[in-house]
């Protein structure tokens, strides 16, 4: 008995990943225009099927791009931007949930505060940390690299 696989040698074709989001988008997005744009206003349908164009076309020059021409220090600027992104939303949400806590709850202590809202609250310190872990992992990156340079003869 012959338990080994009788693989055949077929040729599957790779998609790239922008390719394959391309695609899917597509799928879903035409069917979708395509049902609502009868039943909306015609001011409505008309700025529906011109968002969909620019999708359409935004979405084919995005999947013209190569991953793997990409560098790593090209995306260095990406990472950084994240990172502040994630510090600020997570400060200003704190902030938001401060205001919004002693606004409607004056009467609540902080601590009282915290034991009430404190899901919300983790989420948001999290967030901020986490934004502080890819901003301190760019910076020692930079470090290393400058290092590196400097090794070289």
């Amino acid at each position: 008995m012959d338990f080994e696989s009788k693989a055949t040698a077929q040729t599957a074709t790779v998609h790239k990943p922008l390719v394959l989001l391309r695609d899917t988008e597509a799928f879903i997005r035409r069917p979708t225009v395509a049902t609502l744009a009868p039943i909306l206003p015609p001011k409505v349908s008309n700025s529906l099927q011109a968002a969909s164009i620019l999708a359409e076309d935004s979405l084919q020059e995005l999947s013209k791009i190569d991953l793997e021409t990409i560098s790593d220090v090209e995306l260095q600027p990406a990472r950084i931007f994240v990172g502040l992104s994630f510090v600020g939303f997570g400060a200003l949400m704190i902030l938001v949930l401060l205001l919004y806590c002693n606004t409607l709850h004056p009467k609540m202590s902080t601590i009282e505060q915290i034991h009430k809202y404190w899901y919300q609250y983790i989420w948001f310190v999290s967030l901020g940390v986490t934004g502080m872990f890819l901003l301190g992992r760019e910076a020692m990156r930079s470090q290393q690299l400058k290092m590196q340079k400097s090794k070289k003869p």
